[in-house]
């Protein structure tokens, strides 16, 4: 009977995904030509309206960015977890299973809930023409948190800002992470213009965090932030922070108001005798740029201090601690060192590069690259390569998965040898015998990649 009943929830599972994904799916589509007049908050208004706008019936941190969106807002959802409270987290895309965008304290929605779900909005969606997945889901999961009478969510935008399906909500805290060049046939072609897109989720008088930004980009939030008379947190300027000390088991850093940079001074001078000392943070993940965004995710949870929802510096320190955000500077395993990470942009390509130096100075990489075909490789390999000594270039089960011979021939352009492997599980086989032992094998240029080979080592380690 239970394996007969387990048998009836996959089956409706994947039913109701089969619902969703019937729906139009952008990250889908190999030719990306959707332009910005495809996505209309009209019909998003009007799905919640219908389910009775179950999204402000709790506080919210809603979370933009290029990169970085997905670890702030874990570590904002650790922190208020560690207060005692029930904490809602939005994430996309998921790794392994579509239930993982949607959780609760850090576990994800029953699929049994996934599905109601699906049934409960059905009969709305039937009466709004041109909804997507991406709205569909986000209004499940509104509906879900209101219904689980969370005390507070944190919601990471999917694309954007301003036209971004998330974006219905009026959050106590607006954050927009570090921006880079991504999706410029949506958000524009210019930092400048993708600034202003990202920037549409700040709203009158609600306070936003900054994270440290290209000046190009900071101009233009700064310019909507005082358009929309809401007060701006700038981290890099009034919230500062510094990196202490790091190892593959975690890192220490310090953060600091701009107001205390005199006593911070005295602190340094002092060689840490003083009385006095900045708040220190150690943190689970792993990178400088963490660093960078845990100030963001601590300058988010202050203000949200100040707007009545209490957190304090030790669930804090204690949240951050204990966060775990898959993929990202991943250490799948010591010896021989096996790292995954989602980088996908050059941007992020640069600040895997950095990490890859910090942890692994004097070690050869043998990099195993899958990236979508509308990405730029180009500048991901100029970023990763020069520490590469070969590529396996592989592709995901996925419809915008660049053709591996492609990837090859790339990598050859850059002078690096490079050998087209698939599937997956060869590619990571291929890649730690060639390894040896003596280099770090890195797996990078797709999320889709990432979630691949994290499933492949699990897979052998689980065979042996």
């Amino acid at each position: 009977i239970f394996r007969r009943a387990m048998m009836n929830e996959e089956l409706a599972y994947q039913q109701s995904l089969d619902y969703l994904y019937s729906f139009i799916d952008y990250s889908l589509q190999r030719m990306f030509r959707a332009s910005p007049e495809r996505f209309d908050m009209g019909r998003m208004h009007a799905l919640m309206a219908a389910i009775g706008n179950p999204h402000q019936s709790y506080p919210v941190i809603h979370v933009a960015g290029t990169k970085g969106k997905g670890s702030v807002s874990v570590l904002c959802a650790s922190a208020l977890q560690a207060m005692g409270y029930k904490v809602g987290l939005y994430t996309s895309p998921h790794l392994q299973e579509y239930t993982e965008r949607i959780q609760i304290n850090h576990q994800d929605i029953p699929r049994l809930d996934f599905v109601r779900l699906v049934e409960e909005v059905k009969p709305y969606v039937d009466t709004i023409p041109k909804l997507t997945t991406f709205e569909i889901t986000t209004a499940m999961m509104y509906r879900y948190f209101s219904q689980q009478q969370v005390d507070v969510a944190i919601i990471e935008v999917g694309l954007g800002g301003r036209l971004d399906a998330t974006n219905v909500v009026v959050p106590r805290v607006s954050v927009i992470t570090s921006i880079s060049y991504d999706h410029a046939e949506i958000l524009g072609d210019t930092l400048a213009l993708i600034a202003a897109e990202k920037s549409g989720i700040i709203k009158p008088e609600v306070p936003v965090v900054v994270a440290p930004q290209r000046e190009e980009a900071r101009r233009v939030i700064t310019r909507i932030a005082t358009e929309r008379n809401s007060p701006l947190l700038q981290v890099g300027k009034d919230l500062l922070f510094a990196p202490v000390s790091h190892s593959l088991n975690g890192q220490t850093m310090l953060v600091w108001h701009s107001r205390e940079q005199e006593m911070v001074s005295e602190y340094i001078e002092s060689g840490g005798a003083k009385i006095w000392e900045p708040t220190r943070l150690n943190l689970s993940l792993l990178g400088y740029h963490q660093v960078q965004n845990a100030a963001t995710a601590y300058a988010a949870l202050h203000l949200l201090n100040d707007s009545g929802l209490t957190v304090s510096e030790a669930a804090i320190q204690t949240g951050f601690a204990q966060t775990c955000w898959p993929a990202r500077f991943e250490i799948l395993q010591r010896y021989p060192a096996v790292v995954v990470d989602a980088a996908h942009n050059r941007d992020s390509a640069q600040k895997l590069s950095m990490a890859i130096g910090d942890y692994f100075p004097a070690q050869p990489v043998v990099l195993i690259f899958g990236a979508s075909e509308d990405k730029d490789v180009e500048g991901m390999f100029a970023e990763l390569l020069p520490r590469v000594r070969q590529v396996i270039a592989t592709q995901s089960i996925h419809p915008r998965a660049m053709d591996a011979e492609k990837l090859v021939i790339l990598a050859h352009q850059f002078g690096r040898p490079a050998k087209m492997v698939t599937p997956l599980e060869d590619a990571l086989a291929e890649a730690v015998r060639i390894a040896a032992g003596e280099a770090v094998v890195m797996a990078a240029g797709s999320i889709f990649l990432a979630a691949g080979i994290r499933q492949a080592w699990k897979q052998g380690v689980k065979n042996g």
